[in-house]
């Protein structure tokens, strides 16, 4: 209950209620002076009679309405019976929406909105009255009026305005928040958001949402707060971030966003740290390499004797590879590489990779080929290589291309074989094609005299055509494998439905025609007797209930000597 309370003529004042920080405190103006009430506090004025005619007898300020007279009168001068009190306020409502009008009243009570009557209890009654109604506010500044009368006998009234927060009823998205301003301290690099309160009542927060530039704002918000200013730490890479603000009620409505806030930070952050390091050994020195940093635009490169040495800045580079041309040969050396960036950043030194930078001279060629054909594929032989620093042979074979005026020997990638040897079984399918064969000489430095020379002794030679004269049909349900093994050779294939077991067969070139190995349920076969230094051919076929087989699957392998 918020009775009037009696002023004296010696102070001459009359009690004013000003809002400061959501508390009410009373002021004093001059009798003189009309009164006023700061929004949302209400006007209240007192009348001798019911219906609000004349002067109001007094005039002051009231935080809400809720008044208990009992049968006394409402203030100094009044009378206890036939009086009315009319509250008045003008407020910004922010974006409106679906608002709850609950009164009480003994006697009569009406409220306005915007000169529009919502509630109509006007009645002489001895028992409190409520009522309750459902409004939908517009956005923007309305007036409120609430006009009370007391007839006769006791007197209260009660009445509120709250917004109704149900994501059910309020659909209504509060207004963008205006007055928005970013800042940026390159001091202490933080950045500071600022807006203007919204004037919704409903209102929960405010959400900020950043970005960096040519990116989209997330889903998610960078935070929600109830203040009016945030302050962020953007990352400190001398890009550009936008900030934007939404204001979001109890229902859950979330409003657009405020204009872009641009702020460009300091850029304090150090490149990655290179990867992807190596070394290799150039005429010209060692060649320490490392992959692109992202942001970079030169490296530095440290050198130390050993892995846990000090590291000597050796030199910088706006590649992706330094040669150091101080590096002795023979010794080895041990680099780690920092990238930097336009502003200077420099990150920190990327893992050591060692380097030795070696010799250059390959061997001499390899000669004394001589490449004969058998029945695994080819047996290559060359004479020993004088190099004292040999480390292995590289046995290539290649394809011939071009016509007989002219042929080239195009190589496969080859296999390597011990120093100590100077014989190698090439095994493969003879199956009558000609190829041709190199042998390349590598050191321990990892020269080699074919890459080094492009030149080397061709040797030509035609496979034997060990290809059964019998070809096989097709249609076969057998997937048939085969396999050299230690024992000999391994086959295996797929089940096949409905076949109560399965015929293996071998190719015997004398007899040209296959032959009949063994006879089984399971879906494996191991020939045990297949001789080494040759090619092997096999057919598996099914066999079902009535007897009969299905046309056979093919395989073949090379067992070497």
């Amino acid at each position: 209950m918020n009775p009037a309370r009696r002023t004296t003529p010696a102070a001459a004042t009359a009690i004013v209620l000003a809002t400061a920080g959501g508390l009410l405190t009373a002021v004093t103006t001059p009798a003189s002076a009309a009164t006023s009430c700061a929004s949302p506090v209400y006007k209240r004025q007192f009348f001798a009679n019911t219906t609000f005619s004349g002067k109001p007898k007094k005039t002051d300020c009231d935080s809400k309405i809720d008044q208990n007279w009992g049968t006394k009168a409402p203030a100094s001068g009044l009378p206890s019976n036939h009086f009315g009190v009319r509250w008045t306020v003008t407020r910004d409502f922010g974006s409106g929406g679906p608002f709850s009008f609950p009164a009480e009243s003994r006697d009569g009570i009406r409220v306005y909105l915007d000169g529009v009557r919502k509630v109509d209890l006007w009645k002489d009654v001895s028992t409190t009255v409520k009522k309750t109604v459902n409004v939908t506010i517009p956005s923007g500044k309305h007036t409120l009026r609430i006009d009370f009368v007391n007839w006769t006998g006791a007197a209260n009234v009660k009445f509120s305005y709250t917004p109704r927060t149900s994501s059910t009823v309020d659909k209504v998205k509060p207004h963008t928040p205006t007055g928005t301003t970013a800042t940026y301290d390159t001091a202490t690099g933080k950045a500071k958001v600022t807006w203007s309160k919204n004037k919704e009542m409903d209102l929960a927060g405010y959400r900020v949402y950043r970005r960096l530039k040519g990116s989209t704002y997330p889903a998610k918000p960078l935070a929600t707060t109830t203040s009016t200013s945030y302050t962020d730490t953007p990352p400190p890479t001398g890009q550009t971030y936008y900030y934007e603000v939404r204001a979001a009620d109890k229902a859950g409505n979330e409003s657009t966003g405020t204009a872009d806030q641009a702020v460009t930070t300091v850029d304090r952050t150090a490149p990655p740290v290179p990867t992807g390091m190596s070394t290799v050994s150039e005429p010209k020195g060692l060649r320490v390499g490392w992959s692109a940093v992202q942001g970079a635009v030169s490296y530095r490169v440290y050198r130390a004797a050993s892995a846990d040495g000090v590291y000597t800045r050796v030199g910088s580079t706006e590649q992706v590879s330094y040669v150091d041309a101080s590096a002795a040969e023979g010794t080895t050396y041990h680099y780690r590489v920092t990238a930097l960036d336009a502003a200077g950043n420099e990150s920190a030194r990327s893992v050591a990779v060692s380097g030795k930078r070696r010799d250059l001279t390959p061997p001499s060629a390899v000669t004394g080929v001589t490449v004969t054909p058998t029945e695994y594929g080819f047996e290559v032989h060359w004479d020993a290589n004088p190099a004292a620093d040999l480390a292995s042979y590289v046995v290539r074979r290649g394809e011939l291309l071009g016509d007989e005026e002219e042929q080239m020997c195009s190589l496969y990638p080859g296999y390597y074989v011990s120093a100590r040897t100077t014989s190698y079984a090439y095994t493969t399918l003879p199956d009558g094609e000609e190829s041709c064969f190199i042998v390349d000489a590598v050191d321990d430095a990892g020269n080699s005299s074919f890459q080094w020379t492009r030149e080397a002794q061709i040797v030509t030679a035609t496979e034997l055509d060990m290809t059964p004269s019998v070809a096989t049909p097709e249609g076969s349900p057998v997937r048939l494998t085969a396999t050299s093994g230690e024992a000999g050779v391994e086959l295996s294939w797929s089940p096949v439905a409905d076949a109560t077991g399965y015929q293996v067969y071998g190719w015997n070139p004398h007899a040209k025609a296959y032959e009949k190995l063994a006879a089984t349920t399971g879906s494996s076969y191991g020939d045990t007797g297949a001789a080494r230094g040759t090619t092997h051919f096999y057919w598996v076929t099914a066999q079902y209930a009535d007897g009969t087989e299905s046309a056979p699957d093919a395989d073949w392998v090379v067992l070497a000597p």
